[in-house]
Order: structure tokens, then sequence, then C-alpha cells
């Protein structure tokens, strides 16, 4: 039987892999998955880039990994369904940009086009976001609505990271932010298919 890993080594090593993992999220967010090279995460974490291949194998792997430890839109189904558009928009318009989310955004945004990275982003995408937000939409439609719903809050990202206010005075961004509860609230709560009823 193999003696039990020092507390100390375990530390250590979750150390390192956590150095790995921050460094490897700062890179894909920066260079997209075909630019980034092993060698250059294991020099932003401090480490010898043999550890990148002990803790996870490759590139693939890590990126897999990055997207693994990715925040969830779970995070936000847990409360009052009647609040949900105005906590997302509240996220999405007036709160500062979180920077775990808004890397992750950027990871997809600049790896997409690879073929390597995609098939990652579309399980990522589909386990962190469109799975849990269908389950709690409920209804037939709901694959639609999710996806209308990741439409509203990618384009809300995006300008705000093009523009951080909106080009808009506070009063347009207060406006812009209620607007855009009820827009979000209208697909979770009140959306309706032609000729079927309530979703």
């Amino acid at each position: 039987m193999a003696p039990p890993i020092a507390p100390s080594r375990a530390r250590n090593a979750a150390a390192t892999r956590a150095a790995i993992l921050e460094a490897a999220r700062k890179r894909f967010a920066r260079e997209g998955y075909d630019q980034t090279g092993l060698r250059d995460v294991a020099a932003d974490a401090g480490v010898d880039a043999a550890l990148i291949s002990r803790y996870f194998g490759g590139k693939d792997e890590l990126f897999a990994e990055v997207l693994a430890c990715a925040p969830s839109i779970s995070e936000f189904l847990d409360e009052d369904r009647a609040g949900f558009g105005e906590r997302m928009a509240r996220t999405l318009a007036v709160d500062p940009m979180d920077e775990d989310k808004l890397d992750t955004f950027m990871i997809m945004l600049s790896s997409a086009s690879s073929p390597k990275a995609s098939e990652a982003i579309r399980r990522h995408s589909q386990r962190a976001f469109f799975t849990p937000l269908e389950d709690w939409l409920g209804g037939d439609d709901a694959p639609v609505r999710a996806r209308i719903l990741s439409c509203v809050m990618m384009g809300a990202t995006m300008n705000r990271m093009i523009h951080h206010d909106y080009l808009l005075d506070e009063a347009g961004r207060t406006a812009l932010c209620q607007e855009l509860a009820r827009t979000i609230d209208w697909y979770v709560n009140g959306y309706r298919r032609a000729g079927q009823g309530t979703a």
C-alpha cells in the first residue's frame, strides 16, 4: 500500500494546479486557443511546462478544464423566479463586470473559430448554460427561449465591453436596465407562442 501524501505536498499540488488554471484562463481569454502555448502558460504560472502534462494531459484537456471551472448560469436560478430579469439586467448593465465571467466570454469568443476548441465550447455552453436554463424554464419551447435569452445576454455583454456606459447618461442606463429586465422576464415568465397560449 502506498504511503499517504503529506498534507504540505497536497497543498503545494493544489496551489500549483490552481496557478496553472489561472494562467491558462488569462492566456486563453487574451489570445484564444490556437495562439496559446503551454510554455507560455507555464511561464505565466511560474512552473515547469512538464507540470501541465502531469496535472492536465495536454492543451485540449487544459482548455476543457478551464471551461469546466467557469461560472454557470445556475447561480442565478436559485432565487425568486419573478426577480430573475432584474437580477440578470443588473449583472449585465449595472454591476461591475465579473472578471471570471468576462474571461469565459472572451475565451469562447476568441476560440470559437478553432476546430479543436469549438467542440469543447459547445459542450461547456450546453452543460453550464443551456441545460440548466432549459430545465428551469420548463415547457416544450424551453430550448428556443433559452437561446433567445442567450442572444440578449451576449449582446448586452458585447455592447458593454465596447462601450462600458452604453453611450448613455445615468438616466438612460437606468431606463436601459429596466427595459432589459422586462425583456428577460418576458421570455422567462410571460412568453407566448402564437396560438399556443402561455409557455
